[in-house]
C-alpha cells in the first residue's frame, strides 16, 4: 500500500496495523552526533498511549519503544533509525461482528472498495494505533529543531463547548485528561463527556498547537508552502476534518484593515508585529511570529447507538460497534498534532538550510 512515507529530507515511514504484534516508524535523514535514546522518546509516547483516564479508550498498552537502528553509543549515526512498539492488548475477538459489515463512518467500505481486502480488527492500518508511530518521530524532529523551538498543544473545544480564552494558562494542560488550558471548562468537559460515555456515544473537538521560536524566512512561496505542508500533516491524522493557519476562516468575516499584521520597528532590528492574524505565516513563509495552527477532529465512529449500514454482499442490517474505543478521540490527537507539527518544521529547517546555508 503506498502513502505510508510523509516528509522531503527528514522523511519518515510507519508500518504495522492495530492488531499486529508491533507498529513502527523507519526515520530517514536525521543528521549524525544527535543524543538520542529511549528514553528521550518514551515521555512523548506516553502523553499519546491509552488506558491513561476514564475518558480515553481502555486499551492498555505500554507503548515501550525500542530503537533498533540508527543509534549507537547514544548517537544518531546518520542512517535510518528505526523504531518498534510492540502491541500488547489486542481484543481481535471484539471485532468478529463487523468482518462482514461496514461500519458507519469508518474507512471499511473505502478500503474494501479500493483493495478488495481488509483487517477488520480495530482497522488494521486505519486505526488511530498507527499514530503512536508519528508521535515517535516527532520526538526525534523535536531533537533536530533544539531546545529553542517550543511546540505546545491543547485541546480548546469539545463538542460544542469552547474554552474561555480570558482563562488560558498552559500549565493548566498537564493537570487535566484534557489537554485543556482553561480550568474551568475542563470541569464541564468532565461531566459532559461522562454523559456521553454512558449513553454509548460520542464527540469531536478542535485541537490548537502553538509553536514559538521558528525564525523568519522557512518556507517556500509556491508549492512547498509551510503552511500547506502544515495543512497536509494535520489532515493525514485520523478523523481530522478540516485545519486552520491563524484566524482560518473567521479571517473571511474580518476587513483588510482589520486583518492586517501591521509593523512597527522592534530593538533587534526586526519588525515588530501588532497582531498576529496570518498564524505566523505569510506567503507561505515563517514571519517569526508564533505558528498558530488548529484542526478539527470528528466524533469517534464506534459507538453503541445502533446505526444503519450494509455488509459486504450489500444485505441491509443494523450496527452496534463494539470493544474499546475513545468516547473523544481528539484528547488524544493533541500530541499526534504536536509530532506532525513538529515533523514539517524539523523538515522545513532542512530545507531551508540546504538552499539558502
Amino acid at each position: 500500500m503506498a502513502g505510508n512515507s510523509f516528509g522531503s529530507v527528514f522523511r519518515f515511514t510507519t508500518w504495522g496495523e492495530s492488531h499486529g504484534p508491533a507498529l513502527g516508524v523507519v526515520v530517514d535523514g536525521v543528521p549524525p552526533r544527535l543524543a538520542m535514546s529511549e528514553e528521550w522518546i518514551q515521555p512523548f509516547l506516553d502523553k499519546r498511549k491509552p488506558g491513561q483516564s476514564r475518558y480515553t479508550t481502555q486499551r492498555q498498552e505500554a507503548d515501550q519503544v525500542k530503537i533498533l537502528s540508527g543509534v549507537f553509543e547514544g548517537m544518531t549515526t546518520g542512517t535510518p533509525i528505526s523504531l518498534m512498539i510492540e502491541n500488547t492488548d489486542q481484543r481481535s475477538k471484539d471485532y468478529g461482528d463487523i468482518a462482514q459489515r461496514y461500519r458507519p463512518g469508518h474507512a471499511d467500505y473505502a478500503y474494501d472498495a479500493k483493495y478488495g481486502i481488509r483487517d477488520y480488527r480495530g482497522g488494521g492500518r486505519s486505526s488511530a494505533r498507527e499514530t503512536a508511530a508519528r508521535v515517535a518521530a516527532g520526538a526525534i524532529a523535536r531533537r533536530i529543531l533544539g531546545e529553542d523551538v517550543v511546540i505546545r498543544g491543547a485541546l480548546v473545544q469539545m463538542g460544542p463547548h469552547k474554552i474561555d480564552r480570558s482563562r488560558w494558562d498552559w500549565d493548566q494542560v498537564g493537570n487535566n485528561p484534557f489537554f485543556c488550558p482553561d480550568p474551568v471548562a475542563a470541569e464541564e468537559w468532565a461531566n459532559y463527556l461522562d454523559g456521553v460515555r454512558k449513553a454509548g456515544s460520542s464527540c469531536g473537538a478542535v485541537i490548537e498547537v502553538i509553536v514559538s521560536g521558528v525564525p523568519a524566512g522557512w518556507g517556500d512561496p509556491i508549492y512547498d508552502k509551510l503552511d500547506s505542508d502544515i495543512a497536509c500533516a494535520m489532515m493525514t491524522i485520523n478523523a481530522v476534518k478540516g485545519v486552520e493557519i491563524g484566524d482560518g476562516f473567521a479571517a473571511a468575516a474580518l476587513s483588510g484593515e482589520e486583518n492586517a499584521d501591521e509593523m512597527r520597528a522592534g530593538n533587534d532590528g526586526k519588525p515588530r508585529f501588532l497582531s498576529n492574524h496570518a498564524g505566523g505565516i505569510l506567503g507561505g513563509i515563517s514571519t517569526g511570529q508564533d505558528i498558530v495552527v488548529r484542526f478539527a477532529v470528528k466524533p469517534t465512529s464506534s459507538i453503541l447507538t445502533p446505526r444503519q449500514t450494509i455488509t459486504a454482499t450489500g444485505e441491509e442490517v443494523d450496527l452496534i460497534t463494539k470493544g474499546r474505543h475513545d468516547p473523544c478521540v481528539g484528547i488524544r490527537a493533541v500530541p499526534v498534532g504536536e509530532a506532525m507539527l513538529a515533523v514539517v518544521l524539523a523538515d522545513q529547517m532542512m530545507r531551508h538550510r540546504a538552499q539558502v546555508g
